[in-house]
């Protein structure tokens, strides 16, 4: 998740509940068809990073912090075996573009290695190039807010670069996404440009290896919907992925990482909403506020009278899998009018935070509740799903003991290996 969607997520949330180059030549070679139809993302295997404080631009060597958790061979064969086929690696470009030539070439050979580990436990692969937001200098903004970004020549050329090198792994079990929820607006022509211009330096080095595109607005539905595939088709084999978090008042409750007040205390939101009441929640929600001895009394009121305002749109909604099932349907009928195969579009996200040691978020079962329907519902629709995440607050694995949740295996249509 970037940026975009947290700053104008509240937004979104109320708006769902009340309801340069030239192309280049199309290349010759035919790809191997990619099989991914149900996969996990494996953030932070290539994320959380050591990046040194300004003025400074660099990270410390190796540059992820080391206690962050990594899939094993075992953990990636586990997970091939509960009946995911793929994983979706985001991968944060900053170390890789501050890191001089020697050290450049060390984390291309280690992310080459993750992907062979990752093929060689049965699963295929989607890469994605995910900047993050809350880096100081190899940041979103930094990188690919315009075609004339400061650092947009450099990542470009990354982008060239691992396409070059996944070409050389097996036809039809890689791909390359080339941006993570893009910020400009859903029909921005701005990002239009951004990402032909990172197509065809994929093209260039890489004829046959899928590319993942995607619309604006943070990969949500209404930037895909937005999305005319037609110009892109010159950089076939190519598939298409949107996110899927809505209603966000169910799926970042709890999350300590959203600027918007209402979610810090926000708890014990039901999945579907006729599960609980309002009333239960508001009493939730005020025992959360007492043992919040740090924010002003004041905010906390305010935050208080914000979050009653937009529950009780919650609960008027009343969202259950019929919610889930109009979003999705908008993204079929524009793969239908478009003449796209659902199978081409891939759900990339999805997910919900998890009530644990370290967060107090949704009852546990109305999260399986919730996963269980927007997996539901993307298949019925036919398409291809990412679930957020392997590890950490969202996850279906534990950080430490790396046993997997029952109830996600359940909800996600799974079953636990043996």
């Amino acid at each position: 998740m970037t940026g975009w969607s947290r700053r104008r997520v509240l937004r979104t949330a109320l708006s769902t509940a009340a309801a340069l180059g030239s192309l280049p030549i199309s290349p010759a070679a035919v790809a191997a068809e990619p099989r991914f139809r149900r996969g996990v993302n494996a953030w932070p295997w290539f994320s959380l990073t050591r990046e040194f404080p300004a003025p400074r631009t660099d990270y410390d060597w190796p540059p992820f912090q080391s206690q962050r958790p990594v899939p094993t061979p075992d953990d990636l064969d586990r997970l091939r075996r509960t009946g995911l086929d793929f994983i979706r690696l985001p991968v944060d470009p900053g170390p890789f573009l501050a890191a001089d030539a020697a050290a450049r070439g060390k984390l291309l050979d280690m992310l080459d290695a993750a992907v062979t580990a990752t093929l060689d436990a049965g699963l295929g692969i989607i890469v994605n190039i995910q900047a993050n937001g809350a880096t100081h200098y190899w940041n979103p903004d930094r990188m690919v807010s315009s075609t004339a970004a400061p650092a947009f020549d450099l990542y470009r050329g990354l982008v060239g670069e691992l396409a070059g090198r996944l070409a050389q792994f097996q036809p039809g079990r890689v791909a390359l996404e080339p941006v993570n929820e893009p910020a400009q607006a859903c029909a921005s022509n701005v990002w239009s440009q951004i990402q032909l211009a990172l197509l065809t330096a994929a093209r260039a080095s890489a004829a046959t290896l899928p590319l993942v595109v995607t619309g604006g607005c943070g990969s949500m539905v209404s930037g895909l919907t937005a999305l005319d595939p037609a110009p892109l088709s010159p950089f076939e084999p190519i598939l298409f992925t949107f996110h899927f978090y809505e209603p966000y008042l169910f799926s970042h409750q709890g999350a300590p990482w959203m600027r918007e007040p209402v979610y810090r205390s926000l708890n014990n939101v039901p999945w579907p909403a006729s599960a609980g009441s309002l009333e239960q929640t508001l009493a939730s929600v005020r025992a959360r506020m007492a043992q919040d001895t740090e924010t002003p009394e004041d905010a906390k009121q305010a935050a208080y009278a914000e979050t009653e305002r937009v529950l009780k749109v919650y609960f008027d909604a009343r969202p259950d899998r019929w919610f889930v099932d109009k979003y999705l349907g908008e993204v079929r009928a524009w793969a239908d009018g478009h003449a796209l195969a659902p199978e081409r579009i891939i759900m990339g996200e999805f997910g919900a935070l998890r009530t644990d040691v370290r967060y107090v978020a949704a009852p546990n079962p109305d999260r399986a509740r919730y996963i269980a329907d927007v997996r539901q519902s993307a298949e019925a629709f036919g398409f291809p799903w990412a679930f957020w995440d392997l590890f950490d607050g969202m996850g279906m694995m534990d950080d430490s003991t790396r046993a997997l949740d029952p109830a996600m295996v359940e909800a996600l249509g799974l079953v636990m290996p043996q």
